[in-house]
């Protein structure tokens, strides 16, 4: 069954949400061995410096010893073991950002924009954008394979748009939701997806499992409709989603539950949940809007 909190009851604001909220390189298996992760450890945050604009992801370095920030501007802030190159800070964004993917090999990552624009930095290569079309509902998050030569796109009606060797393995795009896409991680050998919407429902294509999701309510009150971060396992066991205005986080599969790093005294949203290995024990980290980061592992709920 899965595990919830209740101790962030009280954060205000509206929930934003991760481009991609997946595990590793965001959702990637990577080309290289992996290192042996063996906990998931604080390497700075944004608490208390003043943003131009709002914190909307995080994403993980492929040997979990840093991750990246990502503002709605494309501000781009590094910390550990990742390093900086380059942001879309300065430049005019015909819409914002909404997410970042970090490639295999951990030199570079992609940004994309809520029209699908995509803008790559460092090894990452560009294969593609919906920059130039009309959407009939904005891109929310993304998703890149395993040999970082490809990604995928989900709007929030899961419109799936495929990049480089990404395979498309559906969408759902002509079926009628009862609450929008959310965020999207892809398995670890790319052969398949998961779409998560804001009200835990989970849709699952190609080779990813569905281990739960989806309405649920709380103390006999109506469905909750306001879930915005995602993060599933590498090993494709596991997944969790997020919600940080009722403050609880569910699990499913083998994806271990160690607690929420907010408190009622946060004034900022949860902008994004991921984990260098969610299915193995690790633990995960957790950033707000304001770039205040929480690292949480089994008995350690650590601010950054």
């Amino acid at each position: 069954m899965p595990r919830t909190s209740k101790a962030m009851v009280g954060l205000i604001g509206a929930l934003a949400l991760v481009g991609a909220l997946v595990v590793g390189p965001t959702g990637t298996a990577g080309s290289a061995p992996r290192p042996a992760i063996t906990t998931v450890a604080c390497f700075g945050s944004l608490a208390g410096v003043p943003l131009n604009k709002p914190i909307v992801g995080i994403a993980p370095t492929p040997d979990g010893a840093g991750y990246w920030l990502v503002a709605t501007d494309g501000g781009v802030f590094s910390f550990g073991s990742a390093h900086f190159y380059g942001s879309t800070g300065a430049i005019h964004l015909n819409q914002p950002i909404v997410g970042m993917a970090s490639t295999p090999s951990g030199h570079g990552y992609w940004l994309v924009a809520s029209d699908g624009g995509i803008f790559s930095f460092g090894d990452a290569q560009f294969y593609g954008s919906t920059g130039s079309l009309v959407l009939n509902k904005p891109v929310v998050g993304m998703a890149s394979t395993p040999s970082g030569h490809g990604y995928w796109l989900v709007a929030s009606d899961g419109g799936i748009f495929s990049f480089g060797d990404a395979q498309f393995y559906g969408s759902t795009g002509a079926i009628r939701l009862n609450q929008p896409i959310v965020g999207m991680a892809a398995t670890g050998d790319g052969n398949g997806y998961w779409l998560a919407a804001a009200d835990a429902g989970i849709f699952t294509f190609g080779d990813a499992a569905y281990l739960g999701g989806g309405p649920i309510s709380q103390d006999n009150q109506p469905y909750i409709r306001d879930f915005s971060a995602f993060a599933a396992s590498t090993d494709g066991g596991g997944y969790i989603i997020a919600n940080s205005s009722r403050g609880f986080l569910l699990n499913f599969g083998d994806a271990k539950y160690y607690g929420l790093g907010f408190t009622a005294s946060d004034t900022s949203s949860l902008a994004g949940l991921t984990s260098p290995e969610a299915g193995a024990g690790y633990g995960y980290w957790e950033v707000t809007q304001a770039g205040s980061v929480y690292a949480l592992t089994a008995g350690s709920q650590a601010t950054c």
